[in-house]
């Protein structure tokens, strides 16, 4: 299957205006960790899943669980450009009554499928929901995206070390690798080594592609469901922040409050990608 390159990158600009717009709305957030995401999110949602914005547990739809909950605004910003729920909704992120808490929630939001944001405890989800489809002899794909840092955490291990043993090859574990954690860099908090290496090890077919590429990482789906041995996992080289180079360049980019110069960096962007996409429309 080829992809419409052209409409998946206005998809891809779509969620990231809606992500930085929600969370400057907030006043503060996790602007990190949910635009380093974004290209997985726009090929997942914009090319790949099976789903159904009008019946979200529809029964034989693909299944996505983001294990880095934290990430949600860019989440939250995807199933609102699918159609999930209004757009508007973004704007109540976070908020008293509201239906997008900072941390996914299957129970109030439309098109989420697992409660998530104890780190280490989403892809455990994930592979519980895996070997369910497997049992039952059923083609849904799981798609779940864990975090470098969150890899801290034993607890993916052991899910790992399990999905191989069970060749849960309608598995794809995503590793949005942006090097940084909410402390610092990953490599001077705990040294994650090398994550090709490491996942070959566990048993998982393992791809390393550019994360800011929407053609690489379909490819590597393609290339993921083209094996049918056990596990998939791609690392996504990725930079926190990406797609928005003030924020790159932030040292403290995991959660900001933003003080001026943020804000202005922030607003210059939802400027740029606004008339990004009023061109693409136009033409």
């Amino acid at each position: 299957m080829s992809i419409d390159l052209q409409k998946l990158e206005t998809f891809r600009d779509e969620i990231r205006l809606k992500t930085l717009k929600e969370l400057y709305n907030l006043g503060f957030g996790h602007y990190g960790g949910s635009l380093s995401i974004v290209e997985a999110l726009a090929v997942l949602y914009g090319q790949v899943m099976k789903v159904d914005v009008n019946d979200p547990n529809w029964e034989d739809r693909d299944y996505f669980i983001l294990s880095k909950g934290h990430g949600g605004p860019g989440l939250y910003a995807t199933l609102a450009v699918k159609g999930f729920f209004p757009e508007e909704v973004l704007y109540t992120l976070n908020q008293n009554g509201t239906t997008l808490p900072s941390h996914p929630d299957r129970n109030l939001t439309p098109g989420v499928d697992m409660t998530t944001g104890s780190l280490g405890q989403g892809i455990s989800a994930a592979v519980g929901v895996a070997l369910s489809h497997k049992l039952s002899a059923k083609e849904n794909y799981t798609y779940c995206i864990v975090g470098d840092g969150e890899l801290n955490e034993g607890q993916c291990w052991e899910a790992f070390q399990f999905a191989s043993h069970h060749k849960l090859n309608h598995l794809f574990v995503f590793i949005d690798d942006n090097k940084k954690q909410l402390d610092g860099l990953t490599k001077d908090i705990i040294d994650p080594l090398d994550f090709e290496e490491k996942f070959a090890a566990f048993g998982f077919y393992t791809l390393k592609v550019n994360g800011s590429s929407l053609e690489q990482i379909y490819e590597a789906i393609e290339k993921g469901k083209a094996q049918s041995a056990g596990p998939v996992a791609i690392i996504l080289d990725t930079v926190k922040g990406q797609g928005v180079p003030y924020l790159e360049e932030k040292a403290d980019n995991h959660h900001i409050r933003p003080n001026q110069a943020d804000e202005v960096a922030i607003l210059d962007a939802i400027e740029a990608l606004e008339n990004k996409l009023g061109k693409a429309v136009k033409s």
